[in-house]
């Protein structure tokens, strides 16, 4: 996988070039956790970004539960932190999560391209007995340049008209029991945009937690049709970025995520939700 950068690679590569890791834990149930447990011990150079305050933007009536921050904003927290275009990023989560894939989406949505994701995350890099740190890194600022806009994205009216007209496929990346409606623990509706196809993210990981291979990502999308577009939609913009990063390493070139996904259609009263299978 060309996003991954191995445990040992990033130990190796720590004190010899210009490379700062990005520290995303995460605790949806838990807003704090993931800051608490980098302020208690993280990969040394770390630096922190948050799921709500950093890598999303504020939520409103639509637009999902975890909308995109805005560009200009985003930019300007990263390049204070010491990362400009030519800045080596490396991100983890405690594991190999939605969180790391939603923060490498973002860099890449900014027009970034020398960022990874460290395979195994923080759990990975403990396993393995690295260093860990209290130390908070204090880089000096310079200046994150954005690239140009990518057309990366689609909203509610372009999933209306292309799931209408079949000129997409849409996919929900969510478990396969919120999927059917049957539980829903954090929106008042429970259930799926009508016609989406149900590839649960976590699904693109082995038993072991690890990213399953190129030929076995082909073969889990085997299904969908390369040459149509592919809407990938989750809750709210997050656990679908696993799945876009997937589908562009098994070949798929028209991969777009719906950022506000099913906690934005549900904001609209008059938009149907089915239940059930395909």
């Amino acid at each position: 996988m060309d996003f991954l950068m191995e445990v040992a690679e990033l130990e190796k590569s720590l004190s010899a070039s210009d490379i700062i890791p990005v520290d995303v834990r995460f605790q949806l149930n838990d807003p704090e956790a993931g800051r608490s447990a980098y302020e208690k011990s993280h990969i040394p150079g770390a630096v922190y970004l948050d799921l709500k305050e950093d890598l999303s933007g504020k939520a409103e009536q639509h637009g999902g539960s975890h909308p995109l921050p805005d560009r200009e904003k985003l930019a300007g927290k990263l390049g204070n932190l010491g990362i400009a275009q030519d800045t080596t990023v490396v991100i983890y989560g405690e594991s190999n999560d939605m969180f790391s894939a939603r923060c490498l989406w973002l860099f890449r949505h900014l027009g970034h391209e020398k960022a990874y994701i460290l395979d195994g995350g923080w759990s990975e890099w403990v396993k393995q007995e690295n260093k860990v740190t209290t130390e908070i890194p204090n880089y000096s600022p310079k200046t994150f340049t954005l690239g140009q806009p990518k057309e990366d994205t689609v909203d509610i009216s372009d999933v209306k008209q292309k799931v209408s007209e079949e000129s997409a496929v849409l996919i929900d990346s969510r478990a396969r029991e919120r999927y059917l409606g049957k539980t829903e623990p954090l929106y008042e509706k429970a259930g799926h945009i009508p016609g989406a196809k149900n590839y649960f993210w976590k699904e693109v990981l082995d038993d072991e937690g690890n990213w399953k291979s190129l030929k076995e990502l082909e073969h889990h999308f085997s299904d969908l049709p390369k040459d149509e577009e592919i809407i990938v939609s989750c809750g709210s913009g997050v656990s679908a970025c696993p799945n876009v990063l997937a589908l562009k390493q098994a070949g798929f070139k028209n991969v777009k995520l719906y950022p506000g996904s099913f906690s934005d259609w549900i904001s609209y009263e008059d938009n149907p939700v089915e239940k059930g299978g395909e």
